[in-house]
């Protein structure tokens, strides 16, 4: 059968309104009987709960799963409480979760659960598994925009004139992360977060990257990469052919599915 994708509207207690999500049902989804696992795919900057939908074939590739995959959406915010003082942590961690659980057959808890991204989504799919260690067991990032609690200035301001370039403006960067130095930024630094001790083990991790990409898009995701191999936590990375875009996620995205599919129970 395939996936059905569902769009409903739940309240949040942390953002102080209602939002929509998608929630894409397998082809093997059962009301009843063994849970399912579940994946949270966050999109990259400026994008929505249809932009999976619209730019790669995952309903396609649900169509034999039993993977429920969940879309929700922040816009040109990222799913972090950031400086501005939007919670979109505390509303997909706090609100989210919950609600998925209790209205869909889910497998709640660690064991059952996954999250990733693309660019903004990647970065904050590592972001959140590694401050919750507790709710995620793997992570699937694509391209991730780690170090953007580190950048300074606009190293993409050659590319502001290029049809379609969506990289955040200094000033949109800094509505979200505040100034070099904020405790926003410090909270989210990605190599803080890897060297933090906890008693749970790491989540199972992938990582891919486009050799078309930005220099300094794959550069960080090198770094991020031997940061984790530096814990001696493994790594299942990736550099494949494409760019920056959403044809190369397309490209990826059964490699991920695979990955995440096999690492839930």
């Amino acid at each position: 059968m395939p996936a059905r994708v569902l769009t409903p509207r739940w309240p949040s207690t942390a953002l102080g309104r209602d939002k929509r999500v998608n929630v894409l049902l397998p082809g093997r989804y059962e009301e009843h009987g063994p849970g399912h696992p579940v994946l949270y795919l966050l999109h990259g900057y400026g994008g929505g709960k249809d932009t999976w939908l619209a730019h790669t074939g995952l309903t396609a590739a649900l169509e034999d799963s039993r993977l429920i995959v969940v879309l929700p959406e922040s816009g040109r915010r990222w799913f972090v409480n950031d400086h501005a003082g939007l919670r979109y942590e505390d509303y997909l961690i706090q609100d989210l979760l919950p609600a998925v659980d209790a209205r869909y057959n889910t497998l709640a808890g660690r064991s059952g659960r996954a999250i990733g991204g693309f660019s903004m989504g990647g970065a904050t799919a590592l972001f959140l598994a590694l401050r919750h260690r507790h709710l995620f067991a793997a992570v699937a990032s694509h391209a991730g925009a780690f170090e953007a609690p580190r950048r300074i200035g606009d190293p993409y301001a050659e590319h502001r004139s290029e049809p379609g370039f969506v990289m955040p403006t200094v000033e949109a960067h800094e509505r979200v992360w505040g100034p070099p130095g904020s405790a926003t930024r410090r909270r989210y630094d990605p190599y803080r977060l890897i060297g933090a001790d906890s008693p749970l083990p790491p989540p199972a991790l992938h990582l891919d990257i486009g050799t078309g990409d930005h220099d300094r898009m794959i550069r960080m995701n090198r770094r991020v990469r031997d940061a984790l191999h530096g814990r001696g936590w493994p790594v299942a990375y990736h550099e494949r052919e494409g760019g920056h875009d959403w044809e190369f996620v397309n490209r990826a995205l059964p490699s991920s599915l695979e990955f995440v599919s096999r690492r839930l129970a």
